[in-house]
């Protein structure tokens, strides 16, 4: 296949492997900015906060030239390109504008699995709209994501969800890229392990030190050996060493957390500071967890140091939370447990996870507290917690 912006590795595909699209805007955020207002067009842009503790959620593909990247410090942004300008969130914006681009999506396939507001895995083996092949429906939905929203999206289209992965990522910005079962092991072997999906830095650093540097060497590597290193998930490494990933794309994929944090302006050292913004931290995550009408049984306080040292403590109750007001509570609890702190304190982070619908805990619930009363039974201490007498 040959066009404008498409590349294609090989040709033939199997009527039977599956055909995975990988869409991924370009600069999201920063791009729906620069729509939205002409003067940011062609002007090196970041979102985010410019203080002194603000951090670049997203950066334009002219700020990306400066080296400026997310999550990079807002100061650090500044000083590799002063001319760059700073534009706050509007999340609210961003979550429509992902919503319109999923209508898209699902005019071709009701198999998506999104990974952000930006991203997303669809498996079009069998596509609701005829059309000739995956390339076919990649090439049609950024010219229909460009047409209705004004926004460019790359594409990567192969037969798994890691190789679709990799190839959106080849041709960016604005770029389609494939890679059929033909070329799927040779297109791995070159590549540095750093480009994995899943292999993040720390990991990278290990097998650095095997001897491991591109995906040839993690593929001279026997499951045996990659296990002793990487414990369960050497399976993952093996298999997509040799272009095998058997994932399939999951369209209602649970929700795993939810979570916020907040960098602050100074340093914090007294448990006042850092119990009010803990506390509205709170508030946010119940919030959320009521919108989406779910609540969760494992706790987690994130602490960053200010010489960016960080620590996380979590705690798994045997109940899922009930409000904002118990999440604080265990919050709380956890906080204290890094009272006196170390050095000041430049973020901080609550997370709820182990998460279950709110219907389900209260069934829960329910049935433990009518265990609670039933005959043979008795409280402890009064807090409310039942246990059945034993040979009663």
């Amino acid at each position: 296949m040959t066009g404008a912006g498409v590349t294609q590795i090989a040709t033939s595909q199997a009527p039977d492997v599956r055909r995975i699209i990988h869409v991924d805007m370009d600069a999201f955020y920063a791009s729906v900015e620069q729509r939205d207002n002409p003067a940011l067009r062609g002007r090196p842009v970041a979102v985010g906060g410019d203080r002194q503790r603000g951090v670049v959620a997203a950066a334009s593909y002219e700020a990306r030239r400066f080296g400026i990247r997310s999550a990079m410090p807002s100061v650090t942004a500044r000083r590799k390109c002063p001319e760059l300008v700073f534009v706050p969130p509007r999340f609210d914006v961003y979550r429509a504008v992902s919503a319109r681009i999923h209508e898209i999506f699902a005019r071709y396939t009701p198999l998506i699995q999104p990974l952000s507001l930006d991203e997303a895995y669809l498996d079009v083996t069998h596509p609701l709209l005829p059309r000739g092949s995956a390339t076919e429906i990649a090439r049609e939905l950024r010219a229909t994501i460009r047409a209705e929203t004004g926004l460019c999206a790359s594409a990567g289209v192969s037969y798994n969800k890691f190789l679709a992965k990799l190839a959106s990522d080849h041709r960016k910005p604005d770029g389609l890229f494939v890679i059929t079962p033909r070329q799927g092991a040779a297109f791995v072997a070159d590549l540095p392990v750093e480009r994995f999906h899943g292999i993040g830095p720390a990991t990278a650093a290990r097998m650095h030190a095997l001897g491991i540097h591109t995906g040839r060497d993690l593929r001279e590597r026997t499951l045996a050996d990659l296990t002793r290193h990487f414990g369960k998930i050497a399976a993952f490494y093996y298999g997509v060493a040799r272009g095998v990933d058997h994932r399939p794309v999951e369209p209602d994929r649970p929700r795993k957390s939810l979570g916020t944090e907040r960098t602050f302006e100074r340093d914090l050292y007294e448990w006042p500071d850092m119990l009010t913004p803990v506390s509205d931290m709170c508030q946010r995550v119940w919030h959320g967890c009521e919108r989406r009408d779910i609540t969760g049984r494992t706790v987690t306080l994130k602490v960053k140091y200010n010489d960016f040292r960080q620590i996380v403590r979590a705690c798994t109750l045997m109940q899922p939370v009930t409000s904002a007001e118990e999440l604080l509570v265990h919050a709380q609890g956890l906080l204290r447990g890094c009272f006196p702190p170390e050095r000041g304190v430049r973020l901080l982070g609550v997370t709820l996870s182990t998460l279950l619908p709110r219907a389900q805990a209260q069934a829960r619930q329910l049935a433990l507290a009518l265990e609670d009363q039933s005959p043979g039974s008795v409280s402890i201490g009064g807090s409310g917690v039942g246990r059945r007498s034993a040979g009663k």
